[in-house]
């Protein structure tokens, strides 16, 4: 599955909604959305930045192609620092606002969407918009998944990658982190990204140890595989991306070893784990801290992947370097 790079748009006044709407309608255009969709796109870019802008302390909107195997999608997620919505089912009514406008936004955002969610406590509100192109198929399968991967600050490219091949039921992912950031730490994850994509579904360990001398002469990397299938995890990791499984009666870290991939590691050891009931997997580059609990959300652990990923990149994020999330789910139940 190819990856466009996603866009990440500050909100703080409304007219910053002129250009998430731009940005959203290019996107969309871009991947062959017809007049009539690139217009719900345009509506439902306008309606969350400007709800950002009139009533969020802080706000960005993160946009992205979903290549998806079904056809393209565009998601758009809103995500704000608060204060949050004190009766989110009343925002979702038409005719409800508290600011003077007609309060249809959020109503039209969730008709609009093929997928939608949403999650809001007084730390702040995360929304999720996916919207397919005309006449595909519908997105529906036993898996589904959200991410954030943003560039350090004052940075344009990002050090880190991940990619998600699925095969025959089967899930593959590859999480990676090029060392330091800029332009020479996403060479170091491009390189990667190629090891992983040549042969997504070969033993995570073994790829890794495949990765290693073709990241020779780069700056190296932190990287780590999972493949997912029957009813279990294979994982394999080296430095610093954290993986842990949510579910059942406790959560499971998943340990990466010592190393840098391209300069130095040992054997990498491939481990093997029971999927549990309701579980999702959550993977993360050191951008993020790893620190953090669902336990301190109410509620989080049955929203998407994506409002799961937005929540915590927007609380655990370190500031200073790339950062990268990406949640998996084996589908059990559709989403609001």
């Amino acid at each position: 599955m190819t990856v466009v790079p996603q866009v990440a748009i500050s909100v703080t006044e409304p007219n910053q909604a002129g250009e998430a709407r731009r940005v959203a309608v290019r996107l969309a255009e871009s991947v062959g959305f017809d007049e009539r969709a690139r217009g719900e796109v345009a509506i439902v870019a306008t309606e969350l930045a400007t709800n950002l802008a009139r009533y969020a302390r802080t706000g960005r909107l993160l946009i992205q192609v979903m290549a998806l195997p079904a056809g393209p999608m565009l998601e758009l997620l809103s995500v704000d620092g608060g204060p949050g919505m004190a009766d989110v089912s009343a925002c979702l009514r038409d005719g409800y606002s508290t600011g003077g406008t007609p309060g249809t936004g959020l109503g039209a955002v969730r008709r609009l969407s093929n997928t939608f969610d949403i999650y809001s406590t007084p730390a702040g509100t995360v929304i999720l918009s996916r919207i397919r192109r005309a006449g595909t198929a519908s997105a529906a399968g036993e898996y589904d998944w959200g991410s954030i991967s943003q560039p350090a600050p004052h940075e344009t490219a990002c050090g880190d990658a991940w990619r998600i091949a699925l095969q025959d039921g089967g899930l593959a992912i590859m999480v990676c982190d090029g060392l330091g950031h800029g332009p020479l730490a996403a060479a170091a994850a491009e390189r990667a990204v190629d090891v992983f994509a040549a042969r997504p579904f070969d033993d995570a360990g073994a790829l890794i140890e495949r990765a290693h001398p073709a990241l020779t002469g780069s700056r190296g990397a932190a990287m780590a595989v999972a493949t997912i299938g029957g009813g279990g995890v294979r994982y394999a990791g080296v430095g610093n991306i954290a993986g842990v499984l949510t579910g059942g009666e406790r959560n499971r870290g998943l340990p990466s070893q010592n190393g840098t991939v391209g300069v130095q590691m040992r054997r990498v050891q491939t481990l093997e784990y029971d999927w549990p009931i309701g579980g999702r997997l959550f993977m993360h580059s050191d951008g993020l801290t790893s620190r953090w609990t669902l336990d301190s959300y109410p509620g989080l652990g049955s929203r998407h992947p994506a409002v799961q990923a937005g929540v915590l990149w927007r609380d655990c994020i370190r500031g200073r370097d790339d950062a990268t999330i990406v949640v998996v789910e084996r589908k059990t139940a559709s989403h609001a």
